[in-house]
């Protein structure tokens, strides 16, 4: 069964170029270790007129936008091995001290995928 991790997050629109290539550097180190996909989706119709609009949810400041992101993989135990490959490549390289965004805003969660397989 597909497992997808999800995350939305703030991203002040000063470093959205900052933050695009950040993003273009963790699709290939994804996609290298395993990733079925991976997307990286900037906000662009956020007003949305029913439901908690992601700008709401995330408490959006003046000057930032929404990314929505997903990577799929295989499995859940997929999942776990290849964000381990991710996460010690990243140490080994020392990237991940600073972000584009605040971390803290950040929503993230592991999904079964139950619709669209």
């Amino acid at each position: 069964m597909r497992y997808v991790d999800g995350y939305v997050l703030p991203v002040p629109k000063k470093n959205l170029k900052a933050y695009v290539r950040m993003a273009r550097m963790g699709e290939k180190l994804w996609r290298k270790h395993g990733a079925l996909d991976y997307k990286e989706c900037v906000g662009d119709d956020l007003n949305t007129k029913w439901g908690t609009p992601f700008s709401r949810l995330i408490k959006l400041k003046p000057g930032e936008t929404v990314v929505f992101s997903y990577i799929v993989f295989k499995s859940r135990a997929h999942r776990d091995r290849v964000n381990a490959k991710v996460m010690r490549e990243l140490a080994k390289a020392g990237v991940g001290t600073e972000m584009p965004f605040e971390v803290k805003r950040m929503a993230y969660g592991g999904f079964k995928v139950s619709v669209g397989g």
